[in-house]
C-alpha cells in the first residue's frame, strides 16, 4: 500500500518486504493535464519525517467512519449483467432504454485520461510477483505474514532499532487513545441513563410482589371453580352427554335408512327403464350421485355404486339416443293418410305414446347435454324425403298403364316415359305429399322448441328465485346478529362450556343447519319438478319404494345441493338458445331439402328437353303449380327457398328462348311473303284491340268456331283513328301480346321476357325496312315494283306499333321492380327507330315526285297553248299520288306530306324559270305562267282533304334585290 500524499516515497530496496509498500510511478510519463489519484494512507505509518502535516492527513476512525467510499458499494456493473439468479443473460439491458445503436456506438477516448498500456505495470508485477506469485504462499507462515504486512517486524525478537522502538510506541498510545476515548463514551452514555436503570431495579422487587398476590388469587379460584364444577356442571353436562348421544343415534338411523334407500336405487332405476321413463331414472342417478359424494362418503360397501351409477347413465344415454332416432323415422315414415301432425305412439310400451314421450325424450336429452340430437332428426328427414318422391313415382307409375314397372327399373326413367299431364299429375301430388311432409315436420320441431324454451324460461325463473333467498338469508342473518348483539353474555357463557372437544353452541348449529339444509333442498327439487312442466317426469308412474327413496336422498341433502345438481346438469342460457335456433333452422333445411328433391324431379324430366318443347299453356300451368307450391313452403316455414324457383327460372329460361324463336322465325316468314297491299281485319282482332284500349293486356279466351258470324272490316280502328294495315302486323299485334300474357302468368320471367320482345320488334322493323325500303321485297316476294301506296301502308303499319310502345312499356314497367327500370330504355330506343323509319319512308315518298318533277319540268317551255302539257302530267302525277294514299293515311300526314311535295314542285319550277329567263314583270310570258300556276293551284286544292292548303305560290319567282 502506498503512503499518504504528503509522505516522502521510499526508496526500492531488493528486500521481500519493501515491494509491498509502494507503487512505483514515473511522473515523466503522466501528462500535464492528468492528476494523480489520491492513494489510501497507512494505518500504521512509519515513523514521521519531519513534515507537520503528514499525521494529520491520515484517515481518522472517528471522523470518517460515516463517509461513502467505493467499498461501500453493493452492486457494480459486471454483477448486474451476470446476475446468477436470471435464467438467461438479458441481451437487451443497455438497447432496450437507450435505443438498438447503443451497442454499436464507438466510444470516443478521452481527453482527459492518459493511455495506459501493460508497460505500465511490468515493474510492479515484477515486484508482487516475488512473494503474491509464489506456489507456496501462505499466510499461516510467519515470514509470508511479516513480509506482507509491515508492522510486523516490530514484534520481531533482535530486531529492534531507535526507528522500530519510535514507531511501536507511536502505535500503543494512539490505541491507547482510542481506548480512552470509547470508556470515556461509555461511562458519559451510562451517567445519561442512570436514573432508569434505579428505577428498573426497584420495579423488579415490586413485580415480584404482584406475582405472588396474583397466584394465591388464581389458586384461590381454582377451589371455587372445582366447586361448581362439583355442584352445579356436572348433573347438566351429563343431560347433554345424553341429547348428543339421542341426535347421534338419530343421525345413524337415518343414516341407515338413507342408504337402504339408495341400495334401491339400481332396482328403481331398471323399473324406471323398463317404462322408459329416462327423466325420472336420470334425476334418480344424479340425486344419487350427490348424496354418496356428500352424505355417503367414505363407506366401503357403496365403493363401487358410484362407476356402477355412471355406467348406467352413459347406458340411457345411449338408449335414449336409439328411442330418439326410432322415433323420428316412425315420424316421418309413416303414411300420409293419417290426420294427427304428431306421432301417437311408438312402441308398445305403456308410456311410448304421444306428444309426452317426444317431450320426455327431448328433456333427457337436453339433461344429459345431448345437443347434438337434431342432427340425428335432420338425416332422417333427408331419407324421408327420398322415400317420399319414390313412393309418389311408384303410385304413379301403378296407374299407368303404358309403363311397364318390370321393364323399366329406374325411376327417371320412368318419369320421362311418361306423357306431361301424366308427370305433371305426379309433381303435384309430390308437392301435396311435401306440404304435409313439412307440416309434421313443423309440428314435431314445435315441440320439441316448446320443451326447450320451457327449460330455459324454468332456468331463468330458479335463478331469480335463488337470488331473491341469497338476499332474504343475508338479510336474516343481519337481524339474527343484531338480536344476539343485544342479548346479553348468557349465551356466550354456554358457547364456552365444553363436553368431550365438542363446543355446545356447535352442536346445536349443526342440528338446526341440519334442518334447515333438509328443508331448502325439499324446496329445490319442488321448483326443479315444477320447471319440467308437462315433461316425462309428470307422466312417470314411479312405485311407492321409488318415491320413498327419492323423497330420503333429496331430504338428506346438504344446503345447496339440488341447486347444484339444477345448474350443473341443466345446459347453460346460451347453449339452450342455441338449441332452439337449431330447431328453426332445422325447419329451414327441410323446406331446403324438400325443394331439393323437387327440383331433382324437375331436372329429371327437363334432362331431354322435354320441358322446352311444352306449350305456352302447359309452361304456364307447371309455373303456376310451383309457384304455388314455393308461397305454400314460404308460409309454412317462415323462409324462402330458392333452388326449386331457381330451377324454374333455369327453365323459364331455356323456354323463352324457345318460344321467342318460334315467334321471330314466325314472323320472318310472314314478312318475306308479305305483298305489302291492305287487308281485311277479322272481327276478333278488332276485339283485341278493343281489349286493350279498355285496359287489359291479354290474349282473349278462344270462342267456339261458329258462334259469332261477323264480317271483316277494311280497317282498324284504334282510339277512334283507323289504321290500314297487312296480315303481318295483326299477327305481329297478337305475339306482343303473348309476351305480355308470359309476364303475366310468370312474373319470373319479365326481364327475359322484356328483352326478347324489344328483340322482335327491332327485327320487323328493321325487316320491314328492307323489304320497302329496300330491294328486298323485289328479290323476295317477286314484287315489280315498291308503289307509294306501298310505302304509305308500311308507314301506317309502323305508325301502329309506335303506338301500342307506351301500352306495352307501361305494362311491364308495373312487372318490374324499381331497380330493373334501367331495362325499359329498350323501348325509347326502338321508338325512336321506328320513327326514324317512317320519316324515312316520307322522304322516299317526296323523292318519288321529286324526281318525277325534275324529269317533267325539265322540259317545261312558257309558250301557248295553256295550260301546258307539262302542268297537265304535273296534276295528273300528283292526283294519282293523292289516290294511291289518301285512304291509308290520315288527314293532317297527307297535308303535311303534299306540303313537302309543293315545295319541290315550286322549287323546279323556280330553277326552269330562272333557266328560261322569265321573270314577274307582267309581261306577256308572266301572264303564260301564272295561267300554268293557277291550273296547278286549282287541281291541287280540288284534292280531298287539301282545299285549305297553303301553297304559297308567289315563291316560284326570284326575289328582286
Amino acid at each position: 500500500m502506498s503512503s499518504n500524499q504528503g509522505s516522502s516515497p521510499i526508496s526500492q530496496s531488493s528486500g521481500p518486504g519493501d515491494g509491498l509498500f509502494r507503487k512505483p510511478r514515473d511522473p515523466s510519463l503522466a501528462p500535464r493535464h492528468y492528476r494523480t489519484p489520491r492513494s489510501l494512507p497507512d494505518v500504521c505509518p512509519k515513523e514521521p519525517t519531519g513534515e507537520g502535516r503528514a499525521l494529520c492527513d491520515g484517515p481518522s476512525v472517528v471522523a470518517d467512519q460515516h463517509r461513502w467510499t467505493v467499498f461501500n458499494s453493493k452492486v457494480n456493473l459486471p454483477a448486474a449483467l451476470n446476475d446468477p439468479r436470471l435464467a438467461k443473460r438479458e441481451s437487451d439491458f443497455f438497447t432496450k432504454t437507450w435505443g438498438l445503436d447503443f451497442t454499436e456506438t464507438d466510444v470516443m477516448p478521452s481527453f482527459y485520461l492518459p493511455s495506459i498500456s501493460r508497460d505500465h505495470f511490468s515493474s510492479y508485477l515484477q515486484e508482487t510477483a516475488q512473494i503474491f506469485m509464489k506456489p507456496e504462499f501462505v499466510l499461516n507462515d510467519p515470514a509470508t505474514f511479516n513480509a506482507v504486512l509491515p508492522w510486523s517486524h516490530f514484534s520481531v525478537a533482535g530486531g529492534k532499532n531507535s526507528r522500530d522502538v519510535a514507531s511501536s510506541r507511536l502505535l500503543q498510545e494512539k490505541l491507547s487513545h482510542y481506548l480512552d476515548v470509547v470508556e470515556v463514551s461509555i461511562a458519559r452514555q451510562i451517567s445519561l441513563r442512570s436514573e432508569a436503570f434505579f428505577h428498573a431495579m426497584s420495579s423488579q422487587h415490586e413485580l415480584q410482589d404482584r406475582l405472588r398476590e396474583t397466584a394465591e388469587a388464581v389458586a384461590k379460584l381454582r377451589a371455587r371453580t372445582a366447586a361448581i364444577d362439583r355442584v352445579m356442571c356436572r348433573g347438566p353436562l351429563r343431560a347433554l352427554r345424553d341429547a348428543l348421544t339421542r341426535n347421534n343415534c338419530i343421525k345413524l338411523h337415518n343414516k341407515l335408512k338413507l342408504m337402504a334407500a339408495v341400495h334401491q336405487t339400481q332396482p328403481t332405476v331398471q323399473l324406471l327403464l323398463s317404462t322408459s321413463e329416462f327423466v325420472g331414472a336420470l334425476e334418480l342417478i344424479a340425486t344419487t350421485k350427490e348424496v354418496l359424494q356428500q352424505e355417503l362418503q367414505g363407506i366401503h360397501s357403496f365403493r363401487h355404486l358410484g362407476s356402477q351409477l355412471c355406467e348406467m347413465e352413459r347406458l340411457i344415454d345411449k338408449m335414449m339416443v336409439a328411442d330418439f332416432s326410432t322415433y323420428a323415422q316412425s315420424d316421418l315414415s309413416r303414411p300420409f293418410e293419417e290426420d294427427s301432425q304428431v306421432l301417437e305412439k311408438v312402441t308398445e310400451r305403456p308410456a311410448a305414446s304421444g306428444k309426452d314421450r317426444l317431450q320426455s325424450l327431448v328433456f333427457g336429452l337436453l339433461r344429459q347435454r345431448k345437443l347434438d340430437f337434431l342432427d340425428i332428426y335432420s338425416e332422417e328427414m333427408v331419407r324421408a324425403a327420398k322415400n317420399v318422391v319414390r313412393q309418389c313415382v311408384v303410385k304413379s307409375v301403378s296407374q299407368i298403364s303404358e309403363i311397364d314397372a318390370d321393364a323399366v327399373n329406374r325411376f327417371h326413367e320412368q318419369m320421362r316415359l311418361m306423357t306431361f299431364n301424366q308427370w305433371f299429375d305426379l309433381l303435384l301430388d309430390i308437392f301435396e305429399h311435401f306440404i304435409l311432409f313439412l307440416k309434421r315436420i313443423k309440428a314435431t320441431l314445435s315441440v320439441i322448441r316448446n320443451v326447450v324454451l320451457e327449460v330455459l324460461d324454468s332456468s331463468q325463473r330458479s335463478r331469480l328465485a335463488d337470488v331473491s333467498t341469497a338476499t332474504d338469508h343475508a338479510d336474516g342473518r343481519t337481524n339474527e346478529d343484531e338480536e344476539e348483539e343485544e342479548s346479553g353474555g348468557g349465551e356466550a357463557e354456554l358457547a364456552y362450556l365444553t363436553h368431550e372437544g365438542l363446543f355446545i353452541s356447535d352442536a346445536l348449529n349443526d342440528a338446526e343447519q341440519r334442518s334447515n339444509a333438509a328443508a331448502h333442498a325439499q324446496t329445490r327439487a319442488q321448483a326443479r319438478t315444477d320447471a319440467g312442466g308437462s315433461d316425462s317426469a309428470s307422466a312417470t308412474t314411479e312405485s311407492s319404494s321409488s318415491r320413498e327413496h327419492n323423497s330420503n336422498t333429496t331430504s338428506s341433502l346438504p344446503l345447496g345441493g339440488a341447486a347444484a345438481i339444477s345448474e350443473d346438469v341443466m345446459p347453460s342460457d346460451l347453449e339452450l338458445g342455441r338449441v332452439a335456433n337449431n330447431v328453426q333452422e332445422l325447419l329451414y333445411t327441410a323446406s331446403d331439402v324438400s325443394h331439393d328433391r323437387c327440383v331433382k324431379v324437375l331436372m329429371t324430366r327437363a334432362k331431354d328437353g322435354s320441358l322446352e318443347r311444352l306449350s305456352s299453356s302447359e309452361f304456364v300451368c307447371l309455373s303456376q303449380a310451383v309457384e304455388s307450391f314455393v308461397s305454400d313452403t314460404e308460409e309454412l316455414c317462415g323462409r324462402r327457398s330458392v333452388s326449386l324457383r331457381g330451377a324454374l327460372q333455369s327453365q323459364a329460361y331455356r323456354f323463352v328462348q324457345r318460344f321467342h324463336e318460334e315467334r321471330k322465325t314466325k314472323l320472318s316468314l310472314l314478312l318475306d311473303n308479305e305483298r305489302w297491299k291492305q287487308a281485311e281485319v277479322p272481327a276478333e282482332f278488332q276485339d283485341l284491340v278493343d281489349s286493350i284500349a279498355d285496359g287489359r293486356i291479354t290474349l282473349p279466351e278462344r270462342k267456339p268456331s261458329g258462334s259469332e258470324d261477323r264480317k271483316p272490316s277494311e280497317f282498324l280502328f284504334v282510339d277512334g283513328q283507323k289504321y290500314a294495315v297487312v296480315g303481318t302486323v295483326l299477327l305481329l299485334i297478337r305475339m306482343f301480346l303473348e309476351y305480355c300474357q308470359c309476364v303475366n302468368d310468370i312474373p319470373s320471367i319479365t326481364t327475359d321476357i322484356l328483352t326478347r320482345l324489344a328483340d322482335l320488334l327491332k327485327h320487323f322493323n328493321s325487316r320491314s325496312c328492307q323489304l320497302v325500303l329496300g330491294p328486298g321485297a323485289l328479290q323476295v316476294v317477286g314484287l315489280k315494283t315498291i308503289t307509294t301506296r306501298n310505302l304509305a301502308l308500311a308507314s301506317r303499319c309502323l305508325q301502329l306499333v309506335v303506338h301500342y310502345i307506351p301500352v306495352i312499356r307501361a305494362h311491364f314497367e308495373t312487372r318490374l321492380q324499381p331497380k330493373q327500370y334501367s331495362i325499359l330504355r329498350h323501348f325509347g330506343h326502338i321508338t325512336k327507330d321506328y320513327n326514324d323509319h317512317i320519316a324515312e319512308i316520307s322522304a322516299k315518298l317526296v323523292a318519288i315526285m321529286d324526281s318525277m318533277f325534275e324529269k317533267a319540268l325539265s322540259k317545261y317551255e312558257v309558250k301557248a297553248p295553256m295550260p301546258s302539257a307539262c302542268l297537265r302530267n304535273v296534276c295528273k302525277q300528283m292526283a294519282k299520288m293523292h289516290e294511291a294514299i289518301y285512304e291509308l293515311l290520315p288527314e293532317e300526314q297527307t297535308q303535311m306530306l303534299f306540303l313537302r311535295i309543293n315545295a319541290s314542285f315550286k322549287l323546279h319550277v323556280k330553277r326552269q324559270l330562272a333557266r328560261l329567263g322569265v321573270i314577274n314583270d307582267g309581261g306577256p310570258q308572266y301572264g303564260l305562267v301564272m295561267v300554268d300556276v293557277a291550273f296547278y293551284s286549282e287541281n291541287v286544292q280540288a284534292l280531298r282533304s287539301l282545299e285549305r292548303l297553303d301553297l304559297n305560290m308567289p315563291e316560284i319567282w326570284e326575289q328582286k334585290r
